[in-house]
This record gives structure tokens, sequence and C-alpha cells, in this order.
């Protein structure tokens, strides 16, 4: 259920804010919906709605169905490209002999202000697998890549991070003290590799390293089902992601 759009903030265009909320929530349900849905998930007045779909509709982010129901547009491809960092598409073919290696969900993310951004992933083969979309935008306290970029960072840059965004609770496995969560990138660091132990995501293991030399705080992971991420897969995961991070380094700058 997407919820009701947050009053705009000093500063904001309140047209502009509601247009985004319009086409996060097509988004949420799947890419296409009535009016009246719309206008109930994002807080809106039907003709307001109404109004604001016009305007995306002749821009080309929105299209009308047959049926009346509104979609998302092609134009957002175009913008959706151009957002996802340049180094993914260098990072793909890497990712992709990840996932040859080892059958799992090789994943690219960077630092994307305070949150993980996903940018880049090649699904494992397998039918149970782990999955996140591109684009998708996470806390790193849960995640091994958002652990990764943070071992990199100097400790009282981290602390200021997780003092703005809090150490949530997702699975009992998650770290939510600020030093147990500040112990836990040492080791990260001392051993040259993230783990997330089911702190995302229950029975998911993420295995992750950080990229040097970008510019920006980046790292790729090996993820999927703890029963098969077991500890004598580890180092050969670790190996490997070490490999295709120096290669990354490489061919990105």
């Amino acid at each position: 259920m997407v919820k009701a759009m947050p009053a705009a903030s000093s500063g904001s265009v309140q047209s502009v804010a509601r247009a985004f909320a319009l086409l996060e929530a097509l988004a949420a349900v799947g890419g296409e919906s009535a009016l009246a849905s719309l206008a109930s998930a994002t807080g809106l007045a039907v003709p307001t709605a109404h109004r604001l779909l016009g305007t995306l509709h002749q821009l080309g982010y929105v299209r009308q169905l047959e049926d009346r129901r509104y979609a998302l547009g092609a134009g957002l491809i175009g913008l959706g490209r151009q957002a996802v960092p340049q180094v993914a598409d260098a990072a793909m073919p890497l990712l992709a002999g990840l996932e040859e290696a080892f059958h799992e969900t090789a994943n690219l993310a960077v630092l994307d202000g305070d949150l993980v951004l996903y940018a880049g992933q090649v699904p494992s083969r397998q039918r149970m697998r782990m999955f996140t979309e591109v684009g998708r935008r996470v806390l790193p306290h849960s995640t091994g890549v958002g652990k990764a970029m943070l071992s990199t960072m100097p400790e009282p840059q981290v602390r200021a991070l997780i003092e703005r965004t809090g150490l949530p609770r997702f699975t009992p496995q998650t770290l939510v003290d600020a030093e147990a969560f500040i112990a836990d990138l040492r080791r990260s660091r001392a051993r040259g590799f993230a783990a997330d132990d089911s702190e995302q995501e229950v029975g998911v293991r993420c295995i992750a390293v950080a990229v040097p030399g970008l510019g920006q705080p980046a790292a790729i992971s090996v993820s999927g089902p703890a029963a098969r991420i077991t500890d004598a897969v580890v180092p050969s995961v670790v190996e490997a992601l070490h490999a295709a991070a120096a290669e990354l380094a490489q061919t990105a700058r």
C-alpha cells in the first residue's frame, strides 16, 4: 500500500512533489492503475490527480490505456538509464561472471546520500534466489554492500550517518546497537569483506567487498540463501569478489 503523500516541506514545489507521488504510486502497483485508486493512494483530490496525470501524459512520462487506466510511460526509460551510475555498465560483465561462478545473485551498489542504491544486478539462475530491484534504496546498516562501503569510511563519518538514519531492526539478527555495529565494521575492515547474515531478510546471506578508487563509495556482492552460501563457500566468494572489484576499479577509471 502506498502511503498518503506527506505535506510539502519548506522550499519545495507542491505540484512537483504531487506529480512524483503519482509516479511512485503507479510503480508501487506494477505500473498500471485507475485514476481513483491513484488519487486515494496519494491523498490527492481526483480533479488534482487528473490534471497532474494529464501533464505527465503530455510529457510522455505517463500513458493512458484503452480502459482509461494510467500506466508508466516510455519517457521514464531514458531518464532511468541516465540516472544509473556509469560504473554499472562496466560492472555488468563482472557481475555475470560472479553469477556464473556461484549461481547466486551478484549485485553492484553505491552510496547515495545516506542510503544504499542498488545500481546493477545479475540475478541467480536458481529458482530460490535473492532479488532486489535495481534502483532500490535501503539503509546501509543491514546490508552486506552497505557495511562494506561504511567499513572504508572514517568512524566519525559513519557515526554521523547512523545518527541521522538510526539503526532500525528488520530481523532478529539486525545490528541495532551503535557500538556493536561499529565493532562489526572494524571486523569487516580487518578481514577484507562484509557480511549480512539474515540482517535484512531472514534466511538470506550476502558477502560483499568495497570497490576502491571510484570517487564514490561502491561495493559488489554475492547474495543467496544462507543454506547455500555456507562458511565453506565464503573464502572462494571473497576471492572472486576482490578480483572483480579490482578489475572494476581499473576499467571504470
